[in-house]
Protein backbone atom coordinates (compact mmCIF):
# COMPACT_ATOMS: atom_id res chain seq x y z
CA UNK A 1 0.00 0.00 0.00
CA UNK A 2 0.92 3.61 -0.52
CA UNK A 3 -0.33 6.01 2.13
CA UNK A 4 -0.26 9.73 1.38
CA UNK A 5 -1.01 12.80 3.47
CA UNK A 6 -2.72 15.57 1.56
CA UNK A 7 -4.86 18.69 1.57
CA UNK A 8 -7.76 19.78 -0.61
CA UNK A 9 -8.98 23.21 -1.66
CA UNK A 10 -12.22 23.14 0.28
CA UNK A 11 -13.55 25.43 2.99
CA UNK A 12 -15.47 22.91 5.10
CA UNK A 13 -12.53 20.62 5.92
CA UNK A 14 -9.26 21.72 4.33
CA UNK A 15 -7.07 20.12 6.98
CA UNK A 16 -4.57 17.34 6.36
CA UNK A 17 -6.01 13.89 5.71
CA UNK A 18 -4.64 10.49 4.80
CA UNK A 19 -5.37 8.63 1.61
CA UNK A 20 -4.56 5.35 -0.08
CA UNK A 21 -3.07 5.73 -3.53
CA UNK A 22 -4.74 3.67 -6.22
CA UNK A 23 -3.45 4.45 -9.69
CA UNK A 24 -3.82 8.19 -10.16
CA UNK A 25 -6.41 8.57 -7.40
CA UNK A 26 -6.45 8.88 -3.62
CA UNK A 27 -9.01 7.04 -1.51
CA UNK A 28 -9.83 9.56 1.22
CA UNK A 29 -9.61 7.76 4.56
CA UNK A 30 -11.38 10.64 6.30
CA UNK A 31 -14.52 9.64 4.42
CA UNK A 32 -14.00 5.92 3.89
CA UNK A 33 -12.51 5.00 7.27
CA UNK A 34 -13.44 7.78 9.73
CA UNK A 35 -12.65 5.45 12.64
CA UNK A 36 -8.96 5.51 11.75
CA UNK A 37 -6.60 8.28 12.94
CA UNK A 38 -5.88 11.16 10.56
CA UNK A 39 -2.27 11.13 11.74
CA UNK A 40 0.10 8.57 10.19
CA UNK A 41 2.18 7.77 13.32
CA UNK A 42 -1.03 7.07 15.24
CA UNK A 43 -2.28 4.95 12.37
CA UNK A 44 0.96 2.94 12.31
CA UNK A 45 0.77 2.44 16.07
CA UNK A 46 -2.54 0.58 15.64
CA UNK A 47 -0.66 -2.21 13.88
CA UNK A 48 -2.67 -5.08 12.42
CA UNK A 49 -6.05 -3.51 13.22
CA UNK A 50 -5.30 -0.52 11.00
CA UNK A 51 -3.73 -2.74 8.38
CA UNK A 52 -6.87 -4.85 8.06
CA UNK A 53 -9.04 -1.75 7.85
CA UNK A 54 -6.88 -0.26 5.10
CA UNK A 55 -6.98 -3.49 3.15
CA UNK A 56 -10.78 -3.44 3.33
CA UNK A 57 -10.85 0.12 2.00
CA UNK A 58 -8.46 -0.78 -0.81
CA UNK A 59 -10.66 -3.72 -1.81
CA UNK A 60 -13.81 -1.61 -1.93
CA UNK A 61 -13.47 -0.56 -5.59
CA UNK A 62 -14.45 3.01 -4.71
CA UNK A 63 -13.69 6.04 -6.83
CA UNK A 64 -11.18 8.45 -5.36
CA UNK A 65 -9.87 11.99 -5.55
CA UNK A 66 -7.73 12.69 -8.58
CA UNK A 67 -4.11 12.92 -7.50
CA UNK A 68 -3.79 16.12 -9.53
CA UNK A 69 -6.49 17.75 -7.36
CA UNK A 70 -4.67 17.10 -4.08
CA UNK A 71 -1.67 18.85 -2.55
CA UNK A 72 0.65 16.20 -1.22
CA UNK A 73 2.23 16.96 2.16
CA UNK A 74 5.07 15.33 4.02
CA UNK A 75 3.60 11.94 4.98
CA UNK A 76 4.04 12.77 8.68
CA UNK A 77 5.64 15.12 11.17
CA UNK A 78 8.47 12.98 12.56
CA UNK A 79 9.04 12.52 16.25
CA UNK A 80 12.71 11.77 15.64
CA UNK A 81 14.40 12.51 12.33
CA UNK A 82 17.64 10.51 12.37
CA UNK A 83 20.21 10.56 9.61
CA UNK A 84 23.38 8.72 8.69
CA UNK A 85 26.52 10.28 7.27
CA UNK A 86 29.01 8.76 4.82
CA UNK A 87 26.99 5.57 4.39
CA UNK A 88 27.89 4.87 0.74
CA UNK A 89 31.42 3.82 -0.05
CA UNK A 90 31.70 6.10 -3.10
CA UNK A 91 30.45 9.11 -1.12
CA UNK A 92 33.02 8.58 1.64
CA UNK A 93 35.71 8.36 -1.04
CA UNK A 94 34.61 11.55 -2.82
CA UNK A 95 34.66 13.41 0.50
CA UNK A 96 38.17 12.10 1.26
CA UNK A 97 37.03 10.37 4.44
CA UNK A 98 37.93 6.86 5.67
CA UNK A 99 35.08 4.35 5.64
CA UNK A 100 33.28 4.51 8.99
CA UNK A 101 33.59 1.59 11.39
CA UNK A 102 30.25 2.47 12.96
CA UNK A 103 27.25 4.41 11.63
CA UNK A 104 27.77 8.17 11.80
CA UNK A 105 24.50 9.34 13.34
CA UNK A 106 23.14 12.88 13.48
CA UNK A 107 19.69 14.40 13.76
CA UNK A 108 17.63 16.67 11.57
CA UNK A 109 15.14 18.63 13.63
CA UNK A 110 11.45 17.86 13.03
CA UNK A 111 10.91 21.46 11.85
CA UNK A 112 13.12 20.67 8.84
CA UNK A 113 10.39 18.41 7.45
CA UNK A 114 9.03 19.54 4.09
CA UNK A 115 6.53 18.14 1.64
CA UNK A 116 7.58 16.18 -1.43
CA UNK A 117 6.96 19.13 -3.75
CA UNK A 118 7.34 22.07 -1.38
CA UNK A 119 10.12 24.67 -1.72
CA UNK A 120 13.60 24.40 -0.24
CA UNK A 121 14.82 27.65 1.31
CA UNK A 122 18.18 29.07 0.31
CA UNK A 123 19.25 30.36 3.76
CA UNK A 124 19.85 34.05 4.24
CA UNK A 125 23.01 33.10 6.22
CA UNK A 126 24.71 30.84 3.66
CA UNK A 127 25.20 30.22 -0.05
CA UNK A 128 26.55 26.66 0.38
CA UNK A 129 23.31 24.76 -0.09
CA UNK A 130 23.64 21.13 -1.18
CA UNK A 131 21.43 18.13 -2.02
CA UNK A 132 21.65 14.49 -0.88
CA UNK A 133 19.16 12.02 -2.36
CA UNK A 134 18.37 9.26 0.14
CA UNK A 135 16.17 6.29 0.98
CA UNK A 136 14.16 6.99 4.14
CA UNK A 137 12.97 4.27 6.53
CA UNK A 138 9.82 4.90 8.56
CA UNK A 139 9.49 3.13 11.89
CA UNK A 140 6.12 1.48 12.51
CA UNK A 141 6.42 -0.10 15.96
CA UNK A 142 7.73 1.07 19.31
CA UNK A 143 10.89 -0.92 19.88
CA UNK A 144 14.24 -1.14 21.66
CA UNK A 145 17.22 -3.52 21.36
CA UNK A 146 16.01 -4.90 18.04
CA UNK A 147 18.06 -7.86 16.74
CA UNK A 148 18.92 -7.64 13.07
CA UNK A 149 16.63 -10.51 12.11
CA UNK A 150 13.67 -8.63 13.65
CA UNK A 151 14.46 -5.21 12.17
CA UNK A 152 12.25 -5.89 9.14
CA UNK A 153 9.30 -6.26 11.54
CA UNK A 154 9.56 -2.70 12.88
CA UNK A 155 9.98 -0.82 9.58
CA UNK A 156 6.55 0.32 8.40
CA UNK A 157 7.80 1.36 4.99
CA UNK A 158 9.93 3.67 2.91
CA UNK A 159 9.98 7.14 1.37
CA UNK A 160 12.20 9.17 -0.91
CA UNK A 161 14.15 11.89 0.90
CA UNK A 162 16.60 14.72 0.35
CA UNK A 163 19.02 15.41 3.21
CA UNK A 164 19.49 19.05 2.25
CA UNK A 165 22.72 20.38 3.78
CA UNK A 166 24.21 23.80 4.50
CA UNK A 167 27.85 22.87 4.13
CA UNK A 168 29.63 25.75 5.87
CA UNK A 169 27.36 25.41 8.92
CA UNK A 170 27.81 21.63 8.83
CA UNK A 171 31.60 22.03 9.00
CA UNK A 172 31.72 24.62 11.79
CA UNK A 173 32.01 21.92 14.45
CA UNK A 174 32.31 18.15 14.65
CA UNK A 175 28.52 17.91 14.99
CA UNK A 176 26.39 18.00 11.82
CA UNK A 177 23.02 18.93 13.33
CA UNK A 178 23.03 22.70 12.72
CA UNK A 179 24.02 22.38 9.07
CA UNK A 180 21.42 19.67 8.49
CA UNK A 181 18.40 21.12 10.29
CA UNK A 182 17.44 24.38 8.60
CA UNK A 183 13.70 24.69 8.04
CA UNK A 184 12.48 22.96 4.82
CA UNK A 185 15.73 20.96 4.55
CA UNK A 186 14.19 17.50 4.98
CA UNK A 187 11.74 17.05 2.12
CA UNK A 188 10.41 13.50 1.89
CA UNK A 189 7.57 11.48 0.44
CA UNK A 190 5.77 11.48 -1.88
CA UNK A 191 3.98 8.86 0.22
CA UNK A 192 4.79 5.96 2.52
CA UNK A 193 5.25 2.73 0.57
CA UNK A 194 4.57 -0.08 3.02
CA UNK A 195 7.35 -2.57 3.58
CA UNK A 196 5.45 -5.47 2.05
CA UNK A 197 5.62 -3.68 -1.32
CA UNK A 198 9.42 -3.39 -1.14
CA UNK A 199 10.73 -6.97 -1.26
CA UNK A 200 14.35 -5.85 -0.96
CA UNK A 201 15.07 -2.27 0.18
CA UNK A 202 18.74 -2.91 -0.57
CA UNK A 203 18.32 -3.35 -4.33
CA UNK A 204 16.78 -0.03 -5.39
CA UNK A 205 18.13 2.42 -7.96
CA UNK A 206 18.49 5.97 -6.60
CA UNK A 207 18.90 8.96 -8.93
CA UNK A 208 19.14 12.71 -8.29
CA UNK A 209 18.79 15.44 -10.91
CA UNK A 210 19.37 19.19 -10.63
CA UNK A 211 17.60 21.17 -13.35
CA UNK A 212 17.30 17.96 -15.36
CA UNK A 213 21.02 17.15 -15.12
CA UNK A 214 21.78 13.81 -13.44
CA UNK A 215 24.03 14.36 -10.43
CA UNK A 216 23.68 11.10 -8.48
CA UNK A 217 23.09 7.56 -9.69
CA UNK A 218 23.54 4.56 -7.43
CA UNK A 219 21.81 1.62 -5.81
CA UNK A 220 20.92 0.96 -2.19
CA UNK A 221 22.94 -2.25 -2.47
CA UNK A 222 25.94 0.07 -1.97
CA UNK A 223 24.93 1.07 1.57
CA UNK A 224 27.74 0.40 4.07
CA UNK A 225 25.23 -0.07 6.90
CA UNK A 226 21.88 -1.18 5.51
CA UNK A 227 18.41 -0.38 6.85
CA UNK A 228 18.34 -3.36 9.19
CA UNK A 229 21.83 -2.61 10.53
CA UNK A 230 20.72 0.93 11.30
CA UNK A 231 17.57 -0.11 13.17
CA UNK A 232 19.60 -2.51 15.29
CA UNK A 233 22.32 0.06 15.99
CA UNK A 234 20.03 2.96 16.83
CA UNK A 235 17.72 0.90 19.01
CA UNK A 236 20.60 -0.07 21.28
CA UNK A 237 20.70 3.53 22.50
CA UNK A 238 17.10 4.72 22.49
CA UNK A 239 13.53 3.71 21.89
CA UNK A 240 12.30 3.98 18.30
CA UNK A 241 8.66 4.96 17.93
CA UNK A 242 6.04 4.92 15.16
CA UNK A 243 6.71 7.78 12.76
CA UNK A 244 10.42 8.12 13.48
CA UNK A 245 12.47 8.59 10.30
CA UNK A 246 15.90 7.28 9.33
CA UNK A 247 17.58 9.06 6.40
CA UNK A 248 19.94 6.25 5.42
CA UNK A 249 22.71 8.19 3.65
CA UNK A 250 23.57 9.48 0.19
CA UNK A 251 25.77 8.19 -2.65
CA UNK A 252 28.47 10.04 -4.56
CA UNK A 253 27.67 13.09 -6.65
CA UNK A 254 26.93 15.79 -4.07
CA UNK A 255 27.64 19.37 -5.03
CA UNK A 256 30.26 19.93 -2.32
CA UNK A 257 32.52 17.23 -3.81
CA UNK A 258 32.68 18.79 -7.29
CA UNK A 259 35.62 20.95 -8.43
CA UNK A 260 34.63 23.71 -8.13
CA UNK A 261 31.72 22.98 -5.76
CA UNK A 262 28.28 23.02 -7.38
CA UNK A 263 26.00 24.42 -4.72
CA UNK A 264 22.30 25.08 -5.26
CA UNK A 265 20.95 28.51 -6.22
CA UNK A 266 17.54 30.13 -6.16
CA UNK A 267 15.54 28.84 -9.12
CA UNK A 268 17.14 25.39 -9.16
CA UNK A 269 14.93 22.29 -9.06
CA UNK A 270 16.08 19.10 -7.37
CA UNK A 271 14.43 15.78 -8.19
CA UNK A 272 15.16 12.56 -6.32
CA UNK A 273 13.71 9.28 -7.55
CA UNK A 274 13.97 5.80 -6.05
CA UNK A 275 12.90 2.71 -7.95
CA UNK A 276 9.64 1.30 -6.64
CA UNK A 277 9.07 4.19 -4.21
CA UNK A 278 8.45 7.30 -6.29
CA UNK A 279 9.96 10.75 -6.71
CA UNK A 280 10.07 14.09 -4.95
CA UNK A 281 10.90 17.39 -6.62
CA UNK A 282 11.62 20.66 -4.83
CA UNK A 283 12.36 24.16 -6.10
CA UNK A 284 15.00 26.26 -4.36
CA UNK A 285 13.75 29.72 -3.35
CA UNK A 286 15.31 32.53 -1.30
CA UNK A 287 14.39 32.22 2.35
CA UNK A 288 11.26 34.40 2.72
CA UNK A 289 11.26 37.45 4.97
CA UNK A 290 8.32 35.91 6.81
CA UNK A 291 10.62 33.33 8.44
CA UNK A 292 11.70 36.03 10.94
CA UNK A 293 9.09 36.12 13.71
CA UNK A 294 8.56 35.87 17.46
CA UNK A 295 5.35 34.31 18.79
Amino acid sequence: MRIARFELDRSDDPGPRLGLLQGEALLDLTLLAPDLPRDLPALLAQGSRARERLEAVAAGKRSGIALADARLLAPLRPGKCLAIGLNYRDHAEEMGTPLPRHPIVFTKQSTAAQGPFGPIHLPRVSDQLDYEGELVCVIGRRCRHVPRDRAVDVIAGYCVGNDVSVRDWQKRTGQFTMGKSFDTHAPFGPWLVTADEVPDPHALTLTTWVNGEQRQSSNTSQLIFDCFDLVTHLSQAFTLEPGDLIFTGTPAGVGAAATPPRFLHAGDRVRVEIEGIGAIENAVIPEPDSTAFID
